[in-house]
C-alpha cells in the first residue's frame, strides 16, 4: 500500500481479488473487492464499500489476491543441527523405522539440541522461520520433543516463545515430551512417561509455555496407553491435545484422539474410514503432512476421501523438522498436498487457512471476515489455483500482519 496508508491505523485495500475462506467449499471469492482495516481488525470486506470508509487512506491493489495470512499448524522448527547423513542412509535403503532404531531420527537431534545453549535454537529457528514468513505465514505451531529432558524441553518451549519477539508471527507452543524415548530410558518406556515427560510437562505449564499437549503414537515411540496418561494430565491443566497418529502403522492413535476431543489428529496416514468418522464426531482437524510422506518415500494415502465424506476438516502443513521433513515452504505444501494426495487447489488453500486456524483452536484468524484480525498476503497472481499449481515460486506481493504491512 502506499506509504501514508501503511502507516495509518485505518485503511482500504481496494480493487482486490478476495478470497475469503468463508465458504464451506470454495475460495468464497470476491471479484474487485474491498478491505477496509482498522486498528489492527477487518472492519469491512465486501464489493462495494460503504460510505462510512470513503475518507480513509487507500490503495488499489489492481486486481491482485488477497488471503487470510498463512498458518502453518504443525513445526518443529526449533531445534540444532541436521540428519543429512540419514537422508543419505534412506536413499540407500534403509527405512524411517530402521534408522530411528539405529540411533538415528529423533534421538539423534536430541543430542544436538540438548547441547545447543537456548539463544542457540533461536538463532538456528529464526533462519527456518523466515522462510515461512516469505511464503505469507502469519501464525505458526512450534513444537518441543528434541530434549527429552526437562531443562531442554523447557528451553525449547522458551526458544519458541522468543520468536514472536524476534518476528512479526505469532506463534502457538506444543509440549512434545512425548515425542521418542532416549537412550538413557532405552526399553522403559512408562518410567520414562512417569519421571520426565509428565513433570515437564507440568514445569512447562507452570511457567506458561504450553498451549497445547502433542505425542507420538506409534510403535518406535509410544502406544495409546502411554499416550492417554499424558492426555490425562493435560485434561488435569486445562490445556487442549494434539495426535501424531497413525503415520507409519495404525496404532490406535487416531481414535484415542477423538476420545479426547483433540484439536487435530496429524500424518493419519494409516488411518480408517472407522477414525474419519470418530474425529468428525469430535471435530478433531485431520492435518496432512505431504513433506513426511515424501520425505520417507510413503505409500499408503490419508484416507481423504473419507474424511470428505464424513466432513473431516482437512488442514496441511509443513511438518518442518529435520528428519523426516525439511521442509520450509507452505506454497510447496499445498502443492504437495494436491498432487501427492489430490487435494483441490481450494482445499489447500483452506488446508493452511481456515482448518490450520482451527487445528490450533484459533478463532480470530485464518478467514478474511469482518471482527477478524487483519492477517493477510497479497499477491501477485490471476486465479487462487496458482498457489497450489506452481513449484518454487513465490509470488507474494506483500505480507500484512495485525494490519501492518
Amino acid at each position: 500500500m502506499s506509504h501514508s496508508a501503511a502507516t495509518s491505523d485505518r485503511y482500504v485495500l481496494s480493487d482486490a481479488q478476495i478470497a475469503t475462506m468463508t465458504a464451506p467449499e470454495g475460495y468464497g471469492l470476491i471479484e474487485r473487492g474491498h478491505i477496509a482495516v482498522e486498528g489492527g481488525v477487518i472492519a469491512h470486506v465486501g464489493a462495494d464499500l460503504r460510505p462510512d470508509y470513503a475518507d480513509w487512506p487507500r490503495e488499489s491493489l489492481g486486481g491482485a489476491l488477497v488471503t487470510p495470512g498463512l498458518i502453518d499448524c504443525h513445526t518443529h522448527i526449533v531445534f540444532d543441527g541436521n540428519r543429512a547423513r540419514e537422508f543419505e542412509m534412506r536413499l540407500q535403503g534403509a527405512t524411517y523405522e530402521e534408522v530411528a532404531r539405529a540411533g538415528g531420527g529423533i534421538v539423534s537431534t536430541m543430542a544436538a539440541t540438548r547441547d545447543a545453549t537456548q539463544d542457540q535454537l533461536v538463532d538456528a529457528a529464526l533462519a527456518r522461520l523466515d522462510s515461512l514468513i516469505a511464503d505469507g505465514a502469519t501464525l505458526i505451531e512450534v513444537k518441543s520433543g528434541y530434549g527429552l529432558d526437562r531443562d531442554t524441553e523447557l528451553a525449547m518451549l522458551r526458544a519458541a516463545r522468543a520468536l514472536a519477539q524476534r518476528r512479526g508471527i505469532r506463534v502457538r507452543t506444543s509440549f512434545l515430551g512425548a515425542h521418542a524415548i532416549p537412550s538413557e530410558f532405552s526399553g522403559q518406556a512408562d518410567r520414562y512417561i512417569d519421571t520426565v515427560c509428565i513433570p515437564a510437562l507440568r514445569a512447562a505449564h507452570a511457567e506458561g509455555l504450553v498451549d497445547a499437549v502433542d505425542g507420538f503414537c506409534e510403535g518406535i515411540a509410544f502406544d495409546t496407553a502411554q499416550i492417554a496418561r499424558v492426555f490425562d494430565v493435560a485434561v488435569e491443566l486445562g490445556l487442549p491435545v494434539k495426535l501424531h497418529a497413525e503415520q507409519l502403522s495404525h496404532m490406535g492413535g487416531a481414535a484415542l484422539a477423538a476420545q479426547y476431543g483433540a484439536l487435530s489428529a496429524d500424518h493419519v496416514e494409516y488411518a480408517t474410514e472407522a477414525d474419519a468418522q470418530a474425529m468428525a464426531a469430535a471435530g478433531t482437524v485431520a492435518v496432512l503432512l505431504p513433506g513426511a510422506f515424501y520425505t520417507v518415500r510413503e505409500t499408503q494415502l490419508p484416507p481423504v476421501d473419507a474424511f470428505r465424506t464424513h466432513g473431516v476438516p482437512i488442514a496441511l502443513a509443513t511438518d518442518c523438522n529435520p528428519g523426516s521433513s525439511p521442509l520450509t515452504s507452505l506454497l510447496l505444501a499445498m502443492n504437495m498436498g494436491c498432487t501427492l494426495f489430490r487435494l483441490t487447489p481450494a482445499e489447500a488453500l483452506a488446508g493452511v487457512t481456515r482448518h490450520a486456524a482451527r487445528a490450533l483452536g484459533m478463532t480470530d484468524c485464518g478467514q478474511i471476515d469482518p471482527g477478524l484480525r487483519a492477517d493477510l498476503a497479497i499477491w501477485d497472481v490471476e486465479t487462487p489455483a496458482e498457489l497450489a499449481y506452481r513449484i518454487g515460486f513465490n509470488p507474494l506481493r506483500k505480507r500484512i500482519f495485525g494490519g501492518e504491512a
